[in-house]
């Protein structure tokens, strides 16, 4: 299994005019362990063109590739593996497309999605949103996220590996391995960083703390 740490989940509409391709580059130099091919306003021959050349990064620096969303795409692509919205194919049916070794995570917001996901062969969860993000446009304003009492309720619940998403920053990402996170996955905390290297440097130790602090 990948280090958690630091998820970089790719977004290139939000990568402050550089390609996916630098962001993922400098993600990588700064201790990012999985990278996570999304770009929801692609097409998708564009993502394939696009999860091709992060695909070979990845596989260079021995970090993990994954597809949102997509097992087809995931497939053509030769990723490591698939994340599921709550809303996407199924588990199992994911693992009987891409096989045994392939890494599938599931998104959840509940301790009982979270059992369910675990039950149904999830490899991790990404649990959120943590923080009101605004990286989706579809969150209503008074939703400020589950937090990180949501993230230790997960933790205490399973025996998979969990990362917070939603608001996630190097400011709060202790606190949120602290709750019980393996790791943290974030968009724009890298994406639109000055430095995409330094800002993932910064989460990594962020988090690394976070876990090193837990009672």
């Amino acid at each position: 299994m990948p280090d958690w740490s630091v998820y970089l989940v790719t977004g290139e509409s939000l990568s402050a005019g550089r390609t996916t391709r630098e962001v993922v580059e400098g993600a990588v130099e700064g201790g990012c362990g999985v990278v996570q091919l999304r770009e929801k306003d692609r097409t998708v021959r564009e993502r394939y063109e696009m999860g091709g050349e992060i695909r070979s990064l990845c596989r260079e620096r021995g970090v993990a590739f994954v597809v949102n969303d997509r097992v087809d795409l995931a497939q053509a692509l030769d990723a490591d593996g698939v994340h599921l919205g709550e809303d996407d194919l199924a588990v199992p049916a994911a693992r009987d497309l891409l096989g045994e070794d392939a890494i599938i995570g599931r998104s959840v917001s509940t301790v009982a999605a979270a059992e369910a996901a675990e039950g149904a062969g999830a490899d991790y969860l990404g649990v959120g949103t943590v923080y009101r993000t605004q990286s989706k446009a579809d969150i209503p304003e008074d939703d400020h996220g589950v937090g990180p009492e949501r993230v230790a309720a997960i933790a205490e619940a399973v025996d998979i590996p969990l990362v917070g998403i939603g608001g996630i920053t190097a400011e709060n990402a202790g606190e949120v391995a602290r709750a019980g996170a393996d790791g943290v996955a974030v968009i724009t905390a890298i994406t639109r960083a000055d430095d995409p290297e330094a800002a993932a440097a910064a989460l990594y130790e962020a988090v690394e703390r976070g876990k090193r602090e837990r009672s």
